[in-house]
């Protein structure tokens, strides 16, 4: 699997956060999408903090191994 650690400017992506997150803060993270990869950040962190870039055949296949 290909991830690593963005350096370039990610303000113009949408992030987008779980609705089983709740109102409450709690643990969780944010993604956000472009045409070849998924972006990946911890909500919590002020400014955005670290975001991680996953390849988007890598992403589908997290989410349906998380899935099932």
């Amino acid at each position: 699997m290909s991830v690593e650690q963005v350096t370039e400017n990610v303000d113009g992506l949408r992030w987008f956060k779980s609705s089983y997150s709740g109102s409450g803060g709690g643990d969780c993270v944010e993604v956000a999408a472009d045409l070849d990869a998924v972006y990946v950040r911890d909500s919590k962190v002020v400014g955005g903090g670290p975001v991680l870039r996953v390849g988007r055949g890598q992403w589908a296949a997290f989410v349906g191994l998380a899935a099932g």
